[in-house]
């Protein structure tokens, strides 16, 4: 139950980051990328009808920590709590900014929210896992760079695929800007956990660049994907040995009766999520045009 319950907190945490990855992109990259209201908007509907279904999988993986690995939890979020309350911060400003926009007569405070909104958690997420690893500051840094740089590239490829008109080139163009600087840093953080998913991850990136080069959008988006899935597998393995200094997942989790309960509860209510995200998806599938 154990091991199966480390599983299922992985998997939560990597479709949070695909899913918010390029919701923060996108939000970072709105202003840069349009050049007029109707643009503005066009960028910003790519994610309006997906942000906030894709924040309930961060509550859920959070929920499953405190459950599952109480310990783990506590260490965790206690000690980074001035980062995690700068993230519920950001997460506050960004979805105020994308409801407020189009009830405010001058939104333009409401576009820097959700920059500001997507920027901080985009940075301070890698920030925080780098230092779990590591404990060290640099680290922890380079940590947030990484995932700022992979956000914004994963959020330009993904405004190109759903995206027509000039937003859709200007987002291409960005892409490949934004595969220039991530992937050195992608190089240079993930080498250092040397195993097979990180360097995975590191050829994942690549072949987005190329891809996009090439106006091959949805493999782009995939590869970006794959990439972010293939370092939060290399991150979680790590993980799995030492979660926090001085504490295994043994020590961490909660008792075997907990644990069942949880199985059960998990088992019922996590295919209705999926499929309810799938459709979610499926609907809303089509390119934005501007002015619509």
């Amino acid at each position: 139950m154990i091991d199966l319950w480390f599983v299922i907190i992985a998997f939560l945490w990597t479709g949070y980051f695909v899913l918010e990855g390029f919701d923060f992109g996108v939000g970072l990259l709105a202003p840069l990328v349009s050049r007029n209201a109707a643009e503005q908007r066009q960028s910003l509907q790519t994610i309006g009808p997906v942000w906030d279904g894709n924040e309930v999988w961060l509550i859920t993986a959070v929920g499953a920590m405190f459950a599952a690995f109480p310990a783990w939890y506590a260490g965790v979020f206690s000690s980074f709590y001035p980062h995690v309350t700068l993230i519920l911060v950001g997460l506050i400003l960004r979805g105020v900014g994308l409801e407020w926009r189009g009830k405010v007569r001058d939104p333009r405070w409401c576009d820097l929210a959700v920059m500001v909104g997507s920027g901080l958690p985009a940075f301070l997420w890698g920030a925080v896992f780098a230092d779990l690893l590591t404990g060290s500051a640099p680290a922890a840094l380079l940590g947030g760079a990484f995932t700022l740089a992979v956000c914004v590239l994963h959020g330009a490829v993904f405004l190109a695929l759903k995206t027509t008109g000039p937003v859709r080139a200007r987002a291409r163009a960005t892409a490949l800007i934004a595969s220039a600087a991530a992937i050195p840093v992608a190089v240079f953080v993930l080498s250092g956990l040397g195993t097979f998913p990180a360097l995975a991850a590191m050829a994942a990136l690549a072949a987005a660049a190329a891809l996009i080069w090439r106006r091959r959008e949805g493999w782009a988006f995939a590869a970006t994907a794959g990439s972010i899935v293939l370092a939060t597998l290399a991150v979680f393995m790590e993980l799995r040995v030492r979660p926090l200094p001085g504490l295994t997942l043994a020590e961490a989790a909660s008792g075997a009766y907990t644990l069942t309960v949880l199985s059960w509860i998990g088992l019922i209510a996590l295919p209705f999520v999926l499929v309810y995200q799938g459709w979610t998806y499926y609907v809303f599938r089509k390119r934005v045009r501007a002015g619509v």
